[in-house]
């Protein structure tokens, strides 16, 4: 049975093949044969219309009343041109139907210069100019005799009638090429309209580069697909009418048969191997989605939508795992939530060092200043509610705020109360065990190169997360203010303060890890450096500032972003757009081990781009204007301005002592 099904299918399909490239030929010759009349029909009126523009005894005026005549009878002629003459006549009904400028005329046959040149040389050009008019539009450039004169015409012609006339069969393709493969028409107007180039076809590459008059051939397209083909010549530009069908629809009767047959044949074996694969695939397809969970998870990626894939109403053991898998998801998202997310990632990608160790990193602290008088407004206010209240204010103003640390790449260490600590370098995959190296190790100096860039940029990063935290502190307090108007006659009425903070940074070497008991652990930073930047946080109110930075900090970046003695008060070109405008505060206090320091105001950003900054979070970010001023260009010049900015009283530091117990300057 299955020998007869193999010779029945054989002999069938070749002669079905047969008939059809004979059909394919057939129509391809009728429709070149009727696209050439249309064509050729075009040019002999318009080489009518020659003779009456070679009469010298009509004046300008009869000529255009011909011309309005000619293009009467023959309406689906747009225009004529007379390129050595400069004459253009044009089919004002045509261009009034189709809402097109006549200027139109003029403009394109000045954008085809190869066709131009080529009727010069005796050739005969046929374009598509359906892109230039937005209309299915062909043009012809040729030479004519007029009188004892070699004139050059263009005729530019509608060619709907000409696509009417190629007939596409029920499964044949149809199409007009001219000599350099430009589709002239074709089934696909979206092909058509744009002029498109079928050189790349195969038959069509073929057919151009060959000159007889009329071919017949099977291929195979880029996309494996066979077609029978047929092509004929056309007189005029040496077109090509091209038909073409795909040997799969021709064979699509044959093939079902033969597979209806061979299914038949092996009906049994066939059952049993789908029932088998769809087994088969009811436990693959969602092991393979749960591995390629698992996967992301191990990459860190906790939200991958491969998670809504999991199907966890399934009763079996795998419908167990994705429900335990779904559940996995929420707690990690909740770990990261309750610690931060970029410590969450380090540990699953067993990128992060659980033993305590040194690290030198940017220690950033803020709080807000008077938050127990905010506080108690709010107790006054709301009374019981107000715990309610001050958690949702709380929670708006650090999600701000965080939001800064994290564009930059720090890691949020943690909240106490309504103070934010963060530090930058706690997670960059670096280390201090080049400092054991001998100092004529070529490797030693090449890796503490690479340690102090990182010590740079994370240093740079946490003054960038504090210059933008003073424009969304802005921001918040006039969304504050707004919203306390909005609720104002609202029973109970909401309302937000109106807040400033203080932030403090230092850079240094501090104790980096996990940190805790077996029953709660937090990874944390601790040390000289972590204190020194929470007292620089605390000295801000005496400094009046709001952005205070220790000595280290400003060492680290004093002689490539800061204006100072080192670089002679210029920065180099690649690093002006982190410059950074600081104040030296004339009040100094002292470091046990260190001697003097100074703190340093930081008064601006003056190239600070907000919008690019936080674009990273937020791809729709619009820049307030009214807050604006907050850092950048039209941020302050001198603390000065800052302190009139924000509200800050000018400080006294004749009476400012920073060495005063209460400060705890100095480190042990």
């Amino acid at each position: 049975m299955g020998l007869i099904t193999f010779l029945v299918s054989y002999y069938v399909t070749k002669d079905t093949r047969a008939n059809a490239e004979t059909t394919n030929f057939t129509l391809n010759s009728r429709t070149a044969s009727d696209a050439e009349n249309r064509i050729n029909s075009v040019v002999s009126n318009v080489s009518l219309f020659c003779d009456l523009f070679d009469d010298p005894s009509k004046s300008h005026e009869e000529l255009v009343l011909d011309a309005a005549k000619f293009f009467d009878r023959n309406s689906e002629i747009a225009a004529i041109g007379f390129l050595s003459r400069e004459k253009i006549f044009t089919n004002t009904a045509f261009f009034v139907t189709k809402d097109i400028s006549t200027d139109l005329v003029k403009a394109y046959i000045d954008s085809e210069a190869e066709a131009i040149d080529q009727a010069k040389n005796g050739v005969v050009c046929v374009e598509n100019a359906s892109p230039f008019f937005m209309n299915p539009v062909i043009s012809i450039f040729y030479p004519i005799v007029i009188g004892s004169d070699t004139e050059i015409v263009v005729a530019i012609f509608s060619s709907e009638k000409l696509s009417e006339s190629i007939s596409t069969g029920r499964i044949n393709e149809t199409f007009l090429v001219n000599d350099k493969g430009i589709a002239l028409i074709h089934p696909d107007s979206s092909v058509m309209m744009q002029a498109g180039d079928l050189s790349d076809n195969k038959f069509v590459a073929m057919v151009i580069g060959n000159n007889s008059s009329g071919m017949q051939q099977s291929y195979v397209d880029a996309d494996d697909e066979e077609y029978f083909a047929a092509c004929q010549k056309i007189s005029t530009g040496n077109c090509r009418v091209i038909t073409q069908v795909k040997t799969s629809v021709i064979l699509a009767a044959i093939n079902a048969t033969t597979r209806r047959n061979i299914a038949l044949t092996i009906a049994i074996l066939s059952v049993a191997i789908v029932i088998i694969w769809i087994f088969a695939k009811t436990l693959s397809v969602p092991l393979d989605r749960l591995t390629a969970v698992t996967e992301e998870i191990n990459k860190g990626n906790f939200n991958t939508h491969l998670f809504d894939k999991l199907n966890v109403k399934r009763t079996d053991e795998i419908g167990i795992l994705n429900r335990s898998t779904k559940a996995e998801q929420d707690i990690l998202n909740t770990v990261t939530s309750l610690t931060n997310k970029g410590v969450t990632k380090a540990i699953v990608r067993k990128e992060i060092d659980f033993e305590p160790h040194l690290k030198d990193i940017t220690v950033f602290f803020s709080d807000i200043r008077g938050f127990t008088a905010v506080s108690d407004s709010f107790n006054k206010r709301f009374g019981e509610k107000s715990a309610a209240e001050i958690i949702s204010f709380l929670n708006d103003y650090m999600s701000r705020m965080v939001n800064c640390i994290s564009i930059t790449g720090g890691v949020v260490d943690k909240f106490e109360g309504d103070a934010i600590m963060a530090a930058w370098g706690v997670l960059r995959d670096d280390n201090l065990a080049y400092e054991e190296m001998p100092d004529d190790n070529e490797k030693k100096q090449e890796l503490k190169e690479h340690h102090e860039k990182h010590v740079k940029s994370d240093a740079l990063n946490a003054i960038k997360a504090s210059c933008a935290m003073r424009y969304a502190l802005m921001k918040y307090n006039k969304d504050a203010d707004s919203y306390t108007k909005l609720h104002k006659n609202k029973p109970l009425a909401s309302w937000k303060p109106h807040i400033r903070i203080g932030c403090g940074l230092n850079s240094g070497r501090a104790t980096v890890g996990f940190m805790g008991s077996n029953e709660k652990m937090e990874f944390t930073s601790i040390g000289d450096a972590v204190n020194l930047a929470s007292r620089t946080e605390s000295s801000n109110k005496l400094c009046g500032t709001d952005i205070l930075i220790a000595e280290a900090t400003y060492n680290i970046l004093k002689t490539d972003y800061i204006r100072c003695k080192n670089n002679n008060y210029t920065l180099k070109d690649e690093n002006l757009e982190n410059e950074i405008v600081v104040e030296k505060i004339p009040v100094s206090f002292e470091v046990k081990g260190k001697g003097r320091q100074h703190f340093y105001g930081v008064v601006n950003m003056p190239n600070f781009n907000i919008k690019k900054f936080f674009a990273v979070s937020e791809p729709e970010f619009e820049i307030d204007a009214d807050c604006e001023k907050a850092i950048g260009p039209k941020g302050p010049q001198n603390l000065s301005e800052v302190r009139i900015m924000l509200g800050i009283p000018e400080p006294d530091f004749a009476s400012v002592n920073l060495d005063a117990e209460e400060n705890k300057i100095n480190i042990k």
